[in-house]
């Protein structure tokens, strides 16, 4: 029996090489992993998530403080392995599983994002492709009053509430950065 990936965890220290490692798998260069070293040295990342299976880590995703609206989160960037993407898990020996890892780890920050119950539950802004970040709860009707630095039609939003608020994103100077 084909068991699926683990569940989604924070990152530790001995995962950082691993993750570098994948962000450049995932992204064929460096520029992510610059990113995200750039985020963690200016302590601007929040929140970083892995999930593992089958002895590595196979997909990846960074919660960065953005500068404004204050309060609000980015998330940026996510990474699945390339030979894993679109649910093709297969482990050595067993039958091709169909787990969307990205879509999972996206979802649960989505929701929790959207959890009313919390006051405090940040918005969390993302740029993207639609087609993969609206099934995973961000929207671009939200994001639709958001100025941004970035592509209107790419940039969506996950918040608490159902309004479209009207803001100005500043990202973290690491966004701009050639580090």
């Amino acid at each position: 029996m084909v068991n699926g990936p683990d569940f989604v965890r924070d990152i530790r220290p001995d995962d950082f090489a691993e993750v570098d490692a994948l962000l450049q798998a995932a992204f064929g260069g460096v520029q992510e992993v610059a990113l995200v070293h750039a985020l963690r040295r200016d302590k601007d990342m929040v929140s970083e998530s892995v999930i593992h299976w089958d002895g590595r880590i196979i997909a990846y995703a960074g919660l960065s403080r953005m500068v404004a609206p204050v309060g609000w989160l980015c998330l940026a960037p996510v990474a699945v392995l390339p030979e894993v993407q679109r649910g093709a898990l297969t482990p050595a020996g067993q039958a091709k599983g169909h787990w969307q890892v990205g879509k999972r780890l996206v979802s649960e920050l989505a929701s929790a994002a959207r959890t009313p119950e919390f006051d405090k539950s940040p918005a969390i802004v993302v740029l993207g492709q639609p087609e993969f970040y609206e099934q995973c709860g961000f929207s671009r009707t939200r994001a639709a009053r958001l100025t941004s630095p970035y592509p209107r039609d790419f940039t969506m939003l996950a918040a608490p509430g159902e309004d479209v608020p009207k803001a100005e994103l500043i990202y973290p100077a690491a966004f701009s950065s050639d580090d």
